[in-house]
């Protein structure tokens, strides 16, 4: 274990705006809360459920009685799975709308386009999806995944359960599915896997033609060595990759694959039956067998009218950024981005599987690791479950990275602090 993670050991151990809101107010009655995701594009079928799911927190807390004394108002702009058009949005909703938080965005080339208006405006975006890692920013929370709470441990159960010898990593062409197969190729390879065991591949967003890359994994599967998919393919391009996957007759038990941006939103509008056993990793799944969680679902059902809406992961993590983020405000007495930044680190919220989160010095939270089945009806059966992990936010596997740290307490107040030189702005990969 490396010094940083002594750090946090011990510290643990210690498009068209449109406005929706409960009620009619004035807007100085209010306060604004940005929600920045792709209602239309390639990236839809992900963030509208995340959408849906800000506006039901906002309600539930409006419920409460508000914040401060007053209402909460959502802003809901719709950014189109464009990545420069979420900067365009993120300066509007900050300098127009002046809203006190934003939470939002899905993918990494979003979340990079949107940090530096945060960082120049002062303002505080929550990000709710599992990432890649080698980023830590003053005015961002990532309450999804960094990869050692998702991507190594997948890894980890493929080769320790299923006897995975061989891994072909499948990934959208951008910065998250790029940069986490960066890291997983190096740790496998630190594991013993020889380099010419592992396969790696990229195709656009909205890649439909899976033909030819679906027979290039069965190919390298027939090599007489237990081989699995690790996916990084994000948004609808999955829907056909699945589908070729049925096609060609690839089931669980020949080439798994671990899906890290399939939860059960995208499983949905898909024939499942073909990809029962197959896995995904995540840190929350809806077939968590917690009150708490049985109390979201219903929550989420009245709030939807539909009973067969399902949760997943990154909805767990707008919901767990969102609380701690109204428990900081609380605890500051105003929405104040610097106050608020003082109050929130150490602060523990509730998850859904019956535990609670904490905000860590370098704005990740504390998660458990679930790797689930895909089952018939699109739910998942969980059959590996971890104790809470520390977001690592930068990679141990890395040589540019290993020695980083980041803590944004006084006095440090650094994201990339060098413990080999002892400096702060030390430069990862």
């Amino acid at each position: 274990m490396k010094i940083k993670s002594h750090v946090m050991s011990a510290f643990l151990a210690g498009a068209l705006a449109t406005t929706a809101f409960s009620g009619v107010h004035a807007a100085e009655d209010t306060i604004k809360v940005g929600v920045l995701h792709s209602l239309s594009g390639t990236m839809a079928i992900s963030e509208t459920t995340l959408k849906d799911a800000m506006l039901m927190l906002i309600e539930e807390q409006n419920k409460k009685g508000g914040l401060l004394g007053k209402k909460l108002e959502a802003v809901v702009v719709d950014p189109a799975s464009d990545w420069p058009l979420f900067a365009e949005k993120a300066r509007e909703l900050i300098s127009v709308n002046k809203v006190a938080a934003v939470f939002g965005c899905w993918t990494s080339s979003s979340r990079k386009s949107v940090l530096p208006v945060f960082e120049e405006l002062n303002s505080l975006l929550f990000y709710p999806v599992q990432y890649e890692g080698e980023e830590s920013s003053r005015n961002i929370f990532y309450t999804g995944a960094a990869p050692n709470q998702q991507a190594i441990p997948a890894v980890d159960y493929l080769m320790n359960t299923e006897g995975v010898e061989r891994f072909v990593l499948e990934g959208t062409d951008y910065v998250y599915p790029r940069t986490t197969n960066k890291i997983l190729e190096a740790y496998l390879i630190a594991k013993g896997i020889p380099k010419e065991d592992i396969m790696i591949n990229y195709t656009p967003f909205g890649f439909s033609d899976w033909q030819t890359e679906v027979a290039k994994i069965k190919e390298f599967g027939s090599a007489g060595k237990k081989t699995a998919v690790v996916s990084t393919i994000n948004g609808d391009a999955n829907v056909p990759f699945y589908k070729e996957l049925g096609n060609k007759g690839i089931k669980a038990t020949d080439i798994p694959v671990v899906a890290f941006s399939v939860g059960e939103e995208e499983l949905a509008g898909l024939d499942t039956k073909p990809l029962v056993g197959h896995l995904a990793a995540w840190n929350y799944f809806q077939s968590v067998d917690a009150p708490v969680n049985a109390e979201f679902i219903k929550q989420w059902h009245a709030f939807t009218k539909n009973d067969k809406r399902v949760t997943n992961d990154p909805m767990e993590a707008a919901y767990i950024g969102f609380n701690a983020w109204v428990k900081a405000v609380e605890a500051a007495g105003t929405t104040d981005t610097d106050a608020v930044l003082d109050t929130i680190i150490g602060t523990s919220v509730p998850n859904l599987s019956g535990g609670y989160s904490t905000v860590m010095p370098n704005h990740h939270i504390t998660k458990p690791v679930l790797i689930g089945e895909i089952q018939e009806d699109g739910q998942f059966e969980i059959v590996q479950q971890t104790p809470a992990v520390v977001g690592d936010e930068w990679s141990d596997y890395l040589p540019d990275s290993k020695d980083l740290i980041s803590d944004w307490r006084k006095p440090m107040s650094c994201g990339n602090f060098n413990v080999a030189t002892g400096k702060c702005g030390g430069k990862g990969s």
